[in-house]
């Protein structure tokens, strides 16, 4: 099949493109030609544009016509409604939406595609459900043959998942480690997180491509292996080789320290989430996440240690993580007095 991946560099979608090439698909792939990382398509199928300028993707296009297009780049409803225009005649439209999107706080501890969407801390998880609806309805109205992808998260070899940590410089937390600092953790550290390998996510999302049962469906696609945030921080430690301190700083604390991190604590990960993949097997019954995270983290870290330019540090960061350590350590100070 010919699949066009908006986007086609991150974390998820550069994996997700290595495995429709090994599937035997015609891959090309749509954006702005910036990433650090090398294309992995042939030159006459990487495709440079702004995907939010129609005129600029109208151009890159030309009459090319696609059976499946990839959506990893929009996170507005203008952005899909774009893309409606632009990919009305496509054979299939997959969004990749957001497993934040589900309620927070949940209801049950077990997540599947009908929980509810429902996020009133984080802006980013609305905006993705307003994407959903808009896709929904034009799904409904005209026929837009959209499939709903809601990864939760998803790391590779230049990602470290961590709850409180810098995503843009992610090896500032292994420089903590190795150097003894505080880490902090939100709450007691018992809450259970789900975390996925970007290979793992594309080996479900390939075989959904051209199925004409996904179609005006939602999936989410994620490891059955969960985790305490506890075992994941020690995980990360041991691929790092050293024992990290953990220092549990209540949720609250974090965030009034950095109201920031409202969204990606109490509109996500100091939640529980375990999620059911029983829908997704339903059609791809072979699915299995099959990287546990204490292999897929290890490599991550060595893909750090092999190249000192990749071990940049949030300097801002590190030092707003040790004045809240220092007020923590404190107090538990006082309060053992």
């Amino acid at each position: 099949m010919e699949v066009l991946f908006i986007g086609g560099t991150g974390i998820i979608s550069s994996a997700c493109v290595a495995a429709a090439l090994e599937a035997g698909h015609e891959v090309s792939t749509l954006n702005r030609g910036l990433s650090r990382l090398p294309s992995q398509v042939r030159a006459d199928r990487t495709l440079i544009a702004d995907a939010s300028d129609e005129l600029q993707v109208r151009e890159a296009l030309g009459n090319r016509h696609f059976d499946v297009v990839v959506q990893f780049t929009a996170y507005v409803p203008a952005q899909v409604a774009l893309d409606v225009r632009l990919y009305s005649d496509a054979g299939q439209y997959v969004f990749i939406s957001s497993a934040s999107a589900y309620e927070k706080p949940p209801a049950h501890w077990l997540i599947t595609e009908s929980t509810p969407l429902k996020n009133p801390f984080w802006q980013y998880s609305r905006d993705k459900i307003a994407c959903e609806d808009a896709l929904v309805r034009a799904h409904q109205t005209t026929g837009l043959p959209v499939t709903i992808i809601r990864p939760s998260l998803t790391y590779g070899l230049s990602q470290i998942p961590v709850c409180i940590g810098s995503w843009a410089k992610p090896f500032t937390i292994i420089e903590r480690m190795r150097r003894g600092a505080k880490i902090l953790v939100p709450g007691d550290g018992t809450s259970i997180w789900t975390i996925t390998h970007s290979s793992d996510f594309a080996r479900g999302l390939i075989p959904l491509f051209g199925r004409a049962e996904a179609i005006g469906e939602a999936f989410h696609i994620t490891s059955d292996e969960a985790l305490t945030w506890n075992q994941i921080y020690r995980l990360v430690g041991e691929a790092a080789g050293v024992e990290p301190d953990l220092l549990h700083v209540p949720s609250d604390g974090v965030i009034a320290a950095d109201p920031e991190q409202l969204g990606t604590l109490w509109g996500d990960k100091a939640h529980s989430s375990v999620f059911d993949n029983s829908k997704l097997r339903g059609l791809v019954p072979g699915f299995n996440a099959v990287m546990p995270f204490a292999d897929g983290i290890r490599q991550t870290v060595d893909w750090f240690d092999s190249d000192h330019r990749r071990q940049e540090i949030d300097e801002p960061a590190n030092a707003a993580w040790d004045r809240l350590a220092a007020i923590y350590v404190e107090a538990l100070a006082k309060a053992a007095e």
